[in-house]
């Protein structure tokens, strides 16, 4: 069986190295498969829907909200209208710390909302707390 991986769309590269760290800070040997723009992550998911079953999509997808070419909004809007990807769980991981923003994101159809941390130690329990949570929590089948 295809081991579970996590799709992270993050336009930073400084960001993708540190995600990547905490995730092996804490020990984790998930594959981490990441993206750099909103279009690149709409690209790889129609690729899967097209090549492979759904028990190989992403077990998350860790969004960042302000990417080029695509921002998150949009492409949080393109998952949760697709329905071979709306049962995906996006998780907004954004310096982004406004309410509205918030508010909008989950109308849109997101399944969380972390504000990126300030310091590695807390990135490193962030993502073993986010790990935690969506690794073990079943898709649920049908509507979301």
């Amino acid at each position: 069986m295809e081991e579970n991986f996590i799709l992270i769309a993050e336009d930073d590269a400084d960001d993708r190295f540190l995600l990547q760290s905490a995730f092996e800070e804490n020990g984790f040997k998930d594959r981490l498969h990441f993206v750099e723009n909103g279009v690149e992550l709409l690209d790889f998911l129609q690729d899967m829907t097209a090549h492979e079953s759904a028990a190989k999509m992403p077990r998350f997808i860790l969004l960042d909200l302000n990417m080029p070419k695509k921002d998150g909004r949009e492409v949080l809007k393109e998952i949760k209208q697709n329905s071979k990807l709306k049962k995906i769980p996006v998780i907004i991981f954004s310096t982004t710390n406004n309410e509205q923003e918030m508010k909008r994101c989950y109308e849109l159809g997101a399944n969380s909302y972390i504000t990126k941390p300030n310091n590695f130690e807390s990135l490193i329990k962030t993502v073993s707390a986010l790990r935690s949570y969506w690794m073990h929590t079943p898709n649920v089948p049908g509507e979301m």
